[in-house]
């Protein structure tokens, strides 16, 4: 029941309490940049307002004076006041919409370079005049409430430029701090699994190490006096604790910086194909049946690549093992081919099993996930350690077809 529980855990996965966390903070940046982004547009709503109204009264201002309802006292306060009060760009038009001349006594806070002809700063002031009408409605200057003399076109001041712009700025700077955050958060965990799991890899070939030792003494004892019949066996039981000698010294290993040498790709997959051909083709399923599994390595020519030998072994196994077990019939076959592009390697591994869950697709690869029922998670995720941290390859999943095929690949730097 145990087994089952944890088994049902890893494959359906949980939010681990550093996902947790991650989420919380990201949802935490949100808000606080949603509570920043209306405020600052607050703020220049009320800004925007108030240009409006300044605009406003310059345009009333000037229909003031047009129907001659001040005298000289009012024209210097509304140009001494109003007009010099203005920080926003304005352009004053006649009734088409057309700049007033001469331009610079109707524009304020624009720069229009005045070496240009007079009829292309009209059409630099009519193409900033129409980017004007898209911002804010002209307001209009009208003679006697009947007749539309002129518009005031005007823009927005580098004030509220700036705070439009101040909220993404904003966002942008948080959203790097996050990712950053994200980032370093990211590695330091995957720094605390990676010692972990190399502490772990360590005291277990540390523990195997002794009793192997003691073994190999022990089976050497038993030779001396062992009669011709028995000889066999005790060959075999030595064969099996020089294997789990091989297996300690790989756990060894992990942790380490490997040493990589040339070899050739086709030999070390025939050297796998022959220590589980020892164990096939009867492996007794449910039914107490043979299941029949062939190992077919295709015919290539030899390449090498720069690997360490006892690893990459240890990847084929943990590849062909996950190959075994998912062919639930009782004939099926696992084909290994070598293949080449330019200075890269190939290698497939393609069993004839029930394939993967289309939903567990993304997660093979994690480790402690697993479907079956005394499963540890732990093969392909060492797998692809190994490939890709130690041999600076990738392992892939190429091809699910769900009930019918599985094809892994392995690419590798190809040595001439």
């Amino acid at each position: 029941m145990k087994n089952s529980t944890a088994v049902h855990s890893g494959a359906t996965g949980s939010f681990p309490l550093s996902s947790k966390l991650k989420i919380s903070l990201l949802i935490l940046a949100f808000v606080l940049i949603g509570a920043t982004l209306w405020y600052t547009h607050g703020l220049v709503r009320d800004l925007d307002k108030k240009e409006n109204d300044v605009a406003r009264l310059y345009a009333e201002s000037l229909e003031y004076i047009i129907n001659g309802k001040t005298g000289e006292g009012d024209f210097n306060f509304v140009f001494s006041n109003i007009i010099g009060a203005i920080d926003f760009p304005i352009v004053l038009s006649n009734g088409k919409n057309e700049p007033l001349a001469p331009y610079q006594n109707n524009i304020r806070n624009i720069a229009i370079d005045t070496t240009l002809s007079q009829e292309n700063q009209r059409l630099v002031l009519l193409s900033i005049l129409k980017g004007m009408d898209r911002m804010h409605e002209p307001i209009k200057v009208a003679y006697q409430d009947t007749v539309i003399l002129n518009y005031v076109h005007y823009g927005e001041s580098s004030l509220i430029t700036k705070l439009r712009w101040l909220p993404y700025i904003e966002m942008s700077i948080a959203a790097l701090f996050l990712l950053i955050a994200y980032i370093s958060f990211s590695y330091i965990k995957r720094s605390e699994q990676s010692n972990i799991w190399v502490g772990l890899s360590r005291e277990t070939a540390h523990q195997l190490g002794t009793p192997i030792s003691s073994m190999l003494g022990w089976v050497e004892l038993l030779k001396d006096g062992a009669r011709s019949t028995e000889l066999e066996t005790l060959n075999d039981m030595e064969n099996d604790i020089h294997r789990l000698q091989k297996i300690a010294d790989r756990f060894s290993k992990i942790g380490s910086r490997p040493n990589l040498r040339p070899e050739y790709i086709d030999d070390i997959i025939r050297n796998v194909i022959q220590y589980f051909e020892r164990r096939l083709p009867s492996i007794n399923n449910t039914q107490n049946s043979a299941k029949r599994v062939q190992l077919i390595l295709e015919k290539t020519e030899p390449v090498t690549a720069s690997v360490n030998k006892e690893l990459f072994e240890w990847v084929i196994e943990n590849l062909t093992k996950n190959a075994i077990d998912a062919i639930e019939t009782n004939e099926g076959s696992i084909l290994y081919s070598i293949s080449e592009n330019g200075s890269e390697i190939f290698v497939d591994i393609a069993d004839t099993g029930k394939g993967i869950d289309s939903k567990h697709r993304k997660d093979i690869f994690r480790p402690g996930f697993s479907t079956k029922k005394r499963g540890w998670g732990l093969g392909l995720s060492l797998a692809k350690r190994i490939v890709e941290a130690y041999h600076h390859g990738k392992l892939s999943l190429k091809e699910n077809r769900p009930g019918y095929k599985t094809t892994f690949r392995i690419k590798l730097l190809k040595v001439d």
